[in-house]
């Protein structure tokens, strides 16, 4: 077997996880880097010596990192330009009717991508049906002379219909490339859909990230080239890898790269234990909480997705986010009412028991009183903590919220980081149809495993799994991640006059697409999928097409679906909208060897369960989670300790080890 490392970069760590070619398997955290280059580089070495292997000896290498995402979020990426049909300079300003908070009259929408100043018009118009008014070459020549005059660092060029007749935005295209010496995004390579403001504000978003991604996969490239690393190939969005080369031509695809890693790593996990085929992922770090849902083995996608307020259409991994993670802070609202977070006390100096001066009470501090987190707990294997610091920063907050003592306040912040993960798994499961109670929970991250049990009770579900990585699972996701490629294309139809032929010949360009991008053709399988919905409707189902386009049966696969969504269906026409195609090369599935120690017991402590009034202290058992061997049971009240993350087995849970690792929970008896 192929020895093979996975690199995810974080806002505090950078995570590493190795599988050698015997089918060890090593993780080490390494701090992040401003340069996140650097801290990839240091990982890896780390790792590599952990493991007794050169680094020039790696076979493969791959990479998911928060360049894009932090580009959008912190509104630093480049200096972007936008072309666009005249009059249609302020569809970006315009947006949608809908609002976000329908009754705030003071509720501000965040900035565009591109300034007005840096917005500009072409002459020129086409339709769905053909080009009406060409392009005129010398004025955009002028334009490129105004864009280049303007300080732009990239371009995105989004022309109305160009979705369906891309021929004026490509010579603008054509042109811009020969004038100008910046990146240039054009909508109908990055998003042949229609909707004019959302493919106008994917291609921003790619020319806005462009040149950080460009700039920092080529560093990257550079580096690895120097150690003898293998080339790294990249965690897109939509849960699948990329070389590096592919990913610079399509930065935008990389906006949720770490997120994606996580929710493949659960589900490759679970596979690998032949458990669970239905799975809510629970990734909980330090300043948020991601979830998502697998669902037949199959990770669930979305093209429905904003960033800090900027549609992006392309293909993601369908996750949902709430500030609810180990570092938000714990405060009291003006109505004496207790809160947890979106605020982070982040990693400098972090929770008040870091001991780095940190004086905010925290969810990790709470953790700390509750004795889920033991005082000579080394965090990510070199941290120590100050219990004291977080029993006086929980006393003060008790104070505010005139609560009894610490340990009240503790209770009170670990409820309601609870109530905070609870909704968002209700909101990808209850609100789109689903029944928790009918999945399993995958639980990593650093704090995910301690709050899983609690989640689980709340939700009625009776299995949790905890990785064997679940501290570092969004780099193990890495080394399972196939190779995955998409495209898109608008043809717009009533399903019941559905021309074969067109839609047939669309699904060879989109074939043609989507294979050009594969690092080995002859070995990809291409998917077809099609957009429906009733004439009428303004959102689609993706249904899948299959080998030949047979319009009745997917009729019948888009009423099956409607009706598992939303509860109904109906006998109105059914207007095809989008065809899309996905490239997939699978990878080898991974093989994991695992053996444990004799002894994993590491001693007692004392931990608080039971959040009702009879809650109390019980004397629990503290296991070291690398010794377990394979097969091993055991009942709680029990904590289970490892270098990146610590899991709470509560009285009523008991597990089981399987054969990689792998510790499942199970419940059993009544709820705490």
């Amino acid at each position: 077997m192929a020895s093979r490392i996975g690199v995810d970069v974080g806002g505090t760590f950078t995570d590493v996880v190795l599988l050698t070619d015997d089918g060890s398997l090593v993780t080490a955290k390494v701090p992040s880097t401003d340069d996140q280059s650097v801290g990839v580089m240091e990982g890896i070495e780390k790792a590599c010596a952990e493991a007794g292997i050169d680094p020039a000896d790696l076979d493969t290498f791959s990479h998911a990192m928060t360049v894009s995402v932090n580009a959008l979020l912190e509104s630093n990426g480049a200096k972007t330009a936008l072309v666009t049909t005249e009059g249609f300079r302020d569809v970006l300003e315009i947006r949608r009717q809908n609002r976000p908070s329908l009754y705030d009259l003071d509720a501000e929408l965040p900035e565009p991508l591109v300034p007005r100043r840096r917005r500009f018009e072409v002459d020129e118009r086409a339709t769905t049906e053909g080009v009406e008014r060409a392009v005129d070459a010398d004025e955009v020549r002028e334009l490129a002379r105004d864009i280049d005059a303007s300080g732009a660092e990239s371009v995105a060029v989004s022309l109305l219909h160009a979705y369906a007749n891309p021929e004026n935005e490509r010579a603008v295209t054509d042109v811009l490339r020969e004038e100008l010496d910046v990146p240039i995004s054009a909508s109908h390579e990055v998003l042949a859909e229609f909707r004019e403001y959302e493919r106008t504000s994917t291609t921003a978003v790619d020319a806005y990230v462009t040149p950080a991604i460009d700039a920092y996969v080529g560093h990257l490239e550079e580096r690895a080239s120097d150690a003898g690393v293998p080339t790294p190939r990249i965690m897109q969005s939509n849960g699948g890898i990329a070389s590096a080369e592919t990913v610079r031509e399509h930065a935008v695809t990389t906006a949720l790269s770490g997120p994606a890693a996580g929710v493949v790593g659960a589900g490759a996990t679970v596979e690998a234990a032949g458990s669970l085929r239905g799975l809510v992922t629970f990734d909980m770090g330090g300043t948020s909480s991601d979830v998502s849902l697998v669902r037949d083995g199959e990770v669930e996608r979305t093209t429905d997705v904003e960033i800090n307020g900027h549609p992006i259409r392309v293909p993601m991994v369908d996750v949902h986010t709430v500030g609810a993670g180990g570092g938000s802070v714990a405060w009291v609202d003006a109505g004496g009412a207790l809160r947890v977070g979106p605020e982070s006390s982040g990693a400098n100096p972090g929770p008040a028991s870091y001991g780095r001066g940190g004086e905010k009470p925290t969810v990790t501090d709470a953790n700390v009183v509750l004795g889920y987190i033991g005082a000579d707990t080394a965090l990510g294997g070199e941290l120590s903590l100050d219990v004291d610091a977080a029993r006086e920063a929980l006393s003060r907050l008790a104070d505010k919220a005139d609560l009894d003592d610490a340990l009240a306040a503790a209770r009170g912040v670990y409820r309601i980081a609870n109530a905070n993960m609870t909704r968002a798994i209700r909101t990808i499961t209850v609100e789109r149809g689903h029944d928790p109670r009918q999945f399993g929970l995958v639980a990593f991250g650093g704090a995910g495993p301690m709050h899983a049990t609690a989640l689980a009770d709340d939700l009625g579900v009776e299995t949790v799994v905890v990785p064997r990585a679940c501290g570092v699972l969004s780099a193990y996701g890495l080394l399972a991640a196939d190779e995955k490629h998409d495209s898109v294309r608008t043809v717009r139809t009533p399903l019941a006059d559905v021309d074969l032929d067109r839609v047939e010949s669309a699904y060879d360009d989109l074939r043609a697409d989507v294979l050009a991008d594969v690092e080995r053709p002859e070995d990809a399988t291409v998917d077809r999928v099609g957009d429906l919905r009733y004439v009428g409707q303004s959102f689609e189902l993706s249904v899948p097409v299959g080998g030949s386009f047979d319009a009745e049966a997917v009729a019948d696969r888009f009423t099956a679906a409607h009706e598992e969504a939303y509860g109904y269906a109906l006998d109105d026409p059914v207007e095809l909208v989008n065809l899309r195609s996905t490239a997939t090369v699978e990878r080898d599935p991974l093989t994991v060897g695992y053996e444990g120690a004799d002894d994993p017991v590491r001693g007692t402590r004392e931990a608080f369960f039971g959040f009702g009034g009879d809650g109390e202290f019980r004397e629990t058992t503290v296991y070291d989670r690398e010794a377990f061997s394979p097969g091993t049971t055991f009942d709680g009240p029990a904590v289970l300790e490892q270098d990146e993350s610590t899991a709470v087995v509560p009285p009523t849970w008991s597990g089981e080890v399987d054969v990689d690792g792998t510790v499942v929970l199970t419940k059993g008896g009544e709820n705490r």
